[in-house]
């Protein structure tokens, strides 16, 4: 007869079989290199740090740590990408705040909580509107009396539709009584050269504009955290203006849904390390960004947390598009 005891054996050894290769698997990893793909170009703020932080997790691993920058559709290609990929922690991808938006701006097939594994956030950008130095904008208050003495003529730019860059000025124009004319880019090097190049006559960006404010190029005219950043320190905060809005766009590291826990916890531990590196601090600190840690389970919640209120800024801006 097969009795209770030899039932519960049965069963504790078809445990121990099923757990067996999982536990091996994630004894091995990694046993080749591993692709990280960014939402950004080359050369950018983004593709920078993030190239520092994989060299260092990359020695931490035991593997290369490969950027793969694909960027466009507001910083969602990545996230998109692991969709598609293999759970086996060897596609990983960085998830811009843009991907809490997608479900109320396109039809997508997936879910931004449930279909993406959250492995660890790292940093958040600090953000702000630009001009050029010969720019007849001196300050905010330039900005604004032109844009509601010409309303839709002043045009800005920003890393693409829909990103934080240029939500959040959608925003600020809102509050501000204006009307902006928007143009989208693929990221921070395009932008620039635009604004330099005079076809634009401000950009809403992270701090990738920091190397043309110091060389003269660009003027701050205001950035978007609780206080003053320490390379411009003479910008002030949104708040100081009188608006009450604080961005900082947290990011971090996602892997394809059924990523083995063992996997997650060997790539958390793994970056968690690398982002401690000062070399990675020392790369942040060129754009005034700061760490930003926070584990799985909290990356977790923060996705949901976030999903639920980026609902809310979408619909204010009636840029909620039917999914139907």
């Amino acid at each position: 007869m097969f009795t209770r005891s030899r039932l519960l054996r049965a069963m504790a050894l078809a445990a121990l079989a099923t757990a067996a290769p999982l536990a091996a698997i994630a004894q091995a990893f990694p046993a080749k290199p591993i692709k990280l793909i960014i939402a950004f170009p080359a050369g950018g703020p983004t593709d920078i740090t993030m190239r520092q932080l994989a060299e260092n997790a990359s020695k931490i691993l035991g593997q290369p740590v490969i950027i793969d920058n694909k960027p466009g559709a507001g910083g969602t290609l990545p996230a998109q990408a692991l969709q598609t990929t293999a759970p086996d922690g060897y596609t990983i991808a960085q998830i811009p705040l843009g991907v809490f938006r997608l479900g109320y701006t396109t039809k997508i097939n997936w879910d931004p909580i449930k279909d993406i594994s959250y492995v660890i956030n790292v940093t958040g950008y600090a953000f702000g509107i630009v001009v050029p130095t010969d720019s007849p904008f001196k300050t905010w208050a330039d900005f604004v009396a032109y844009a509601k003495a010409n309303p839709g003529k002043l045009t800005y730019g920003s890393t693409g539709t829909l990103t934080s860059p240029h939500l959040t000025t959608e925003i600020i124009a809102q509050k501000a009584g204006i009307e902006l004319q928007h143009v989208p880019y693929k990221g921070s090097a395009d932008l620039s050269l635009a604004v330099l190049s005079g076809q634009l006559m401000a950009a809403a960006d992270s701090t990738g504009f920091a190397p043309q404010v110091e060389a003269g190029k660009l003027r701050v005219l205001n950035t978007w955290g609780e206080k003053r950043l320490a390379k411009f320190p003479d910008a002030p905060t949104l708040k100081e203006l009188g608006y009450d809005v604080v961005q900082n766009s947290p990011f971090g590291i996602g892997a394809p849904k059924g990523t083995s826990p063992e996997v997650v916890k060997k790539l958390h531990d793994a970056f968690k390390q690398a982002m401690e590196e000062p070399s990675y601090l020392a790369a942040l600190g060129r754009y005034d960004m700061l760490p930003d840690y926070k584990s799985s389970a909290q990356y977790t919640q923060f996705a949901k947390d976030t999903v639920a209120r980026e609902k809310v800024i979408i619909e204010k801006l009636g840029l909620a598009k039917p999914v139907n």
